[in-house]
């Protein structure tokens, strides 16, 4: 598909649907997801607004802010190639201390139930912050990603805060780690919401899940 095909998808209408605290609370459907999860404070409303051009998620200082599964329609109808559209899921964060216990069990639970029951889910971006690498939550995430069978492309956020050689090294440490999960994408996006790298390579890399449907 045409760049610029994928330029018209992502300037087309974004709404929000329903917000979702548990899994029972989603109606099944046949469109196509594509969802983004990283460690609380990581960027991923940031990111998710730069990818679709709008303010769609809610940008906070306050990590954990996100706390339930958020799912968004983009494209509706917008070009003959994705006449269903497709759905953004924005879930939620983990590894946010200052939460109750009870309520991060639940999140990682109805997170869970989500990753592994949705039969429409395409793709799953992992968000991950160079500056801080591969964390113990986000190593968590992961083997409970390669235990439920559920595919992941690594997505590195905010990389306009380290050099261009520092973000290599960290890239290549993270691609050494996680030739052990066959769950994980070979490949690894490197973004800054901020100064707007990396955005349409995330925007090519969903069009290219969607156009094998």
């Amino acid at each position: 598909m045409k760049k610029l095909e994928a330029k018209k998808i992502f300037n087309g209408n974004c709404e929000f649907m329903f917000g979702a605290h548990n899994y029972s609370q989603i109606p099944k459907s046949q469109e196509p997801e594509i969802a983004f999860i990283g460690a609380s404070n990581v960027g991923k409303s940031s990111l998710i607004n730069a990818i679709v051009g709008k303010k769609l998620a809610i940008v906070s200082s306050t990590p954990g802010r996100t706390r339930q599964l958020n799912f968004f329609k983009v494209a509706d109808g917008f070009t003959q190639s994705f006449s269903q559209g497709f759905v953004l899921v924005d879930m939620p964060g983990y590894g946010f201390a200052k939460a109750k216990d009870k309520h991060i069990e639940h999140w990682q639970r109805t997170a869970l139930e989500y990753l592994h029951k949705r039969p429409n889910l395409q793709r799953l971006y992992l968000l991950i912050d160079p500056i801080k690498g591969l964390k113990e939550a986000d190593r968590d995430m992961i083997n409970m990603l390669n235990a439920v069978a559920v595919s992941f492309q690594i997505i590195l956020t905010k990389t306009d805060k380290l050099s261009q050689a520092e973000t290599k090294k960290t890239e290549e440490k993270i691609l050494k780690e996680i030739e052990k999960w066959p769950a994980a994408h070979p490949k690894i996006i490197l973004t800054s919401s901020e100064k707007g790298y990396g955005i349409n390579d995330i925007q090519d890399s969903i069009v290219e899940v969607l156009s094998h449907l």
